[in-house]
């Protein structure tokens, strides 16, 4: 409240000096136009702009001070109605003198200047111009008088003897140079009284023109470096009838003290006539002037009754200001003391010691409330810049915050179920299902620490998240609750598994391996050596104990060279497939097996980004599988399907192969892709793991599971290549009875 006003005067007050710094110049260029006025011709733009600029400022002062004044006499504010009044007083008391000042000054200005053009010079002038006229127009009649003299005496003169003719005419003539051309403008002779100048001055072609339409031209014509002459033409007789009339030219100089007379008492009429023009304007100017000083005097009037007002009631509106404060609950209002000690300073001073211990109380119990504040969201600034995902729940298992890594891991824009229930949310999200179920189930047991490993499925394939939960206190109006901290552990286990096998592979090429084919060959010589020496019992037991050495060293081989390809590193050659093409060639391989095979193969199926021989193995492998889980029906039956899957991210080519066998056992179920895992009497437990290396090698999905009707069936998801132009929404599946979707 202290600094406004003073810096509204001081605005206004800084408005008004330029203004007048303005029309100080003004009048002092004016000053110099009534001693000069010549100067006024120069000057008169100049000390136009500078009188609008100035109107402009005091019309947008007098626009603001009266629009503010109208706004708040309006508003019924304390003190307008005392500043309409003395702006009344003061604007009465300047206007009546200085509008007679007005008057008498207007009237001694444009006397003054109608003074300054006299009659009789204006006629000396006029007189002056027509006597060098006059001249003028005797000297061009004696040349043209002279130059039809000429004319005629080459008449009909030959182009041989006009050049003679020229000299002639022009020694005994005061021309400077005579010429003689066609009409088509070739030059036929010419004469200059300096042989120097070869090349004849030729007309302009309005000459021309005004010369055939007239019969003759004369005129004055400045050439360069010679100064003001006469020049003459006109057409003379050629005596051809083909070539048409000739035209003559002669030029005659004027005196250089006639031409410097002439043009003086031209300059001096055109300057008085340009000085006439100007009075009207500069009494123009001077009366703008005076108006403005006019103005600029109510301004000052007004602006000091503006002045004069505010800083009476001032005091007034402060002390109005802060109680209206206090009664809205701002105790930290202080005003600024009046600068003298009278009456209404010590109400003003009390004013401020009564609001000042009000505010103290009050800021002590704002104290706590802002630490508190501060502290949480020293808490929220934490929460978002960790990697860790962090979920708190009240004890109804509401979510209450969530920060921006929980909705990256998780995939889901967490932050908008804020205030809904873990049932709402997995409603409205079924891929979180498995995690939401997970945490429930532990938030159902009441432990008030607890850590657990879910695997799930997002848009990248599988998922393994390490959630750790801890029970919170309650604090103020928030209520106990559950904080649940989780990490994506996914990338980690993936190069810890691949760099543990990858060790393991290696131990066994060196440690079992090599020491296999010495084992082999060792066999094979001894039977071959001891073999015939034996007799026949022996023998058998030789052989037999031989050949069993023998293929199992052939079964460690097999089982070694898988291994190494599941742990090798991945070398891929991608290029576009059409997996449904690659599904027919390998189906081709397996026709004369003992099983039905169908082939339900979506059409139009996008293709994908892979390697034609790692695909190939996965499918031989996944056919292969199949075959073998339904040789103990009556029936075997293998079906492989294919169908275009839309996500939120990208476009899925998943392929589903499917048997009627027994199914998988439902306690190594969740472990199949793992190696070792095997059903079979004989397998090595390799098989499905580098299935799922191949789908992960090529970012796809991998799951197994069986069927409700018997069976089992592996699906399997590979990004397609070039998303389809069907609407996002919208899934593509085959006939009913397919394989349960994956999550989305």
């Amino acid at each position: 409240m202290a600094s406004k006003p003073v810096a509204n005067f001081g605005v206004e007050a800084v408005l008004v000096a330029i203004v007048g710094l303005l029309l100080l110049g003004s009048l002092y260029m004016m000053g110099a136009a009534t001693e000069n006025s010549a100067q006024f011709d120069r000057i008169y733009s100049l000390l136009v702009l500078v009188n609008v600029a100035g109107l402009v400022i005091l019309l947008v002062l007098l626009g603001v001070n009266f629009q503010r004044l109208r706004r708040q006499y309006r508003a019924r504010v304390v003190g307008t109605r005392m500043t309409v009044r003395l702006i009344v007083i003061f604007v009465v008391l300047a206007l009546a003198p200085v509008s007679i000042v007005f008057y008498f000054s207007l009237q001694f200005l444009h006397r003054s200047i109608d003074s300054w053009f006299d009659v009789r010079v204006e006629q000396a002038l006029n007189d002056s111009l027509s006597l060098s006229r006059t001249a003028l127009d005797s000297r061009m009649r004696n040349v043209v008088a002279q130059t039809e003299t000429m004319a005629i005496t080459l008449a009909d003169i030959s182009e041989t003897q006009a050049t003679l003719s020229l000299n002639d005419l022009r020694d005994q003539s005061d021309a400077t140079e005579l010429m003689l051309m066609a009409s088509n403008g070739r030059i036929i002779a010419s004469s200059n009284i300096d042989p120097i100048i070869i090349v004849p001055n030729k007309p302009a072609a309005v000459m021309l023109s005004q010369m055939r339409s007239n019969g003759r031209y004369f005129g004055l014509d400045t050439i360069a470096d010679l100064g003001l002459h006469v020049r003459v033409l006109m057409e003379v007789s050629s005596g051809d009838p083909i070539t048409g009339p000739r035209i003559f030219q002669a030029l005659f100089p004027i005196s250089e003290r006639i031409s410097k007379l002439t043009d003086s008492v031209q300059d001096a009429h055109a300057q008085y006539e340009r000085l006439v023009y100007l009075r009207e304007p500069l009494k123009f100017s001077f009366t703008l002037t005076l108006s403005l000083v006019l103005l600029l005097t109510i301004l000052v009037a007004a602006w000091a009754a503006f002045l004069s007002a505010r800083r009476l009631v001032y005091p007034i509106q402060v002390l109005a200001t802060g109680t209206r404060a206090v009664a809205s609950g701002n105790y930290e209002q202080r005003l600024p003391l009046p600068g003298n000690n009278d009456e209404m300073g010590f109400l003003v001073q009390s004013f401020n010691d009564m609001t000042r211990r009000i505010g103290l109380a009050q800021s002590d119990a704002q104290h706590s409330q802002q630490q508190a504040e501060s502290q949480r969201a020293y808490l929220e600034a934490v929460l978002r810049r960790l990697s860790s995902g962090v979920l708190t729940l009240s004890r109804d298992q509401v979510l209450r915050t969530v920060n921006d890594a929980a909705c990256d891991i998780l995939e889901t824009k967490l932050d908008a179920y804020i205030g809904c229930s873990l049932s709402e949310i997995r409603e409205d999200n079924p891929k979180l299902g498995i995690f939401l179920d997970s945490v429930d189930e532990r938030l159902q047991q009441g432990q008030a620490e607890w850590v657990e490993e879910v695997t799930r499925f997002n848009s990248h394939g599988r998922q393994v998240l390490m959630c750790r939960g801890a029970t919170l206190p309650g604090v103020g109006n928030m209520g106990a609750g559950n904080v649940i901290v989780f990490d994506d552990f996914t990338a980690l286990i993936r190069a810890q598994r691949d760099a543990a096998w990858g060790e393991v592979a290696r131990r066994l090429a060196h440690e079992i391996k090599n020491p296999l084919t010495p084992i082999q060959l060792s066999a094979e010589r001894m039977r071959h050596r001891y073999l015939p020496k034996l007799e026949p019992g022996e023998a058998d037991l030789l052989d037999r104990s031989t050949n069993t050495i023998v293929q199992q060293v052939e079964v460690m081989k097999e089982m070694v060279k898988a291994f190494s390809e599941y742990a090798r590193a991945p070398r891929l050659d991608t290029v576009a497939l059409d997996i449904n093409r690659l599904i027919g060639e390998a189906l081709d391989l397996y026709g004369s097996d003992h099983a039905t095979f169908i082939a339900d193969l979506a059409t139009d199926l996008p293709k994908i980004e892979a390697d034609r021989g790692r695909i190939r193995q996965l499918l031989n492998n996944l056919i292969k599988n199949a075959i073998e889980a339904s040789h103990d029906t009556a029936q075997p039956q293998v079906t492989v399907m294919t169908r275009l899957v839309r996500g939120q991210v990208t476009d899925w080519v998943e392929m589903d192969v499917i048997d009627n066998g027994k199914g998988f056992p439902d306690d190594i179920i969740g472990e199949l892709f793992e190696p070792y895992v095997t059903t079979k009497p004989k397998g090595t437990g390799l098989g499905l793991a580098i299935v799922k290396k191949i789908v992960e090698e090529h970012g796809g999905i991998v799951r197994a599971q069986n069927l409700a009707a018997g069976g089992a069936a592996v699906m399997i998801r590979f990004p397609a290549l070039v998303a389809s132009e069907r609407p996002r929404d919208a899934v593509i599946e085959t006939e009913a009875g397919r394989p349960e979707q994956f999550e989305a």
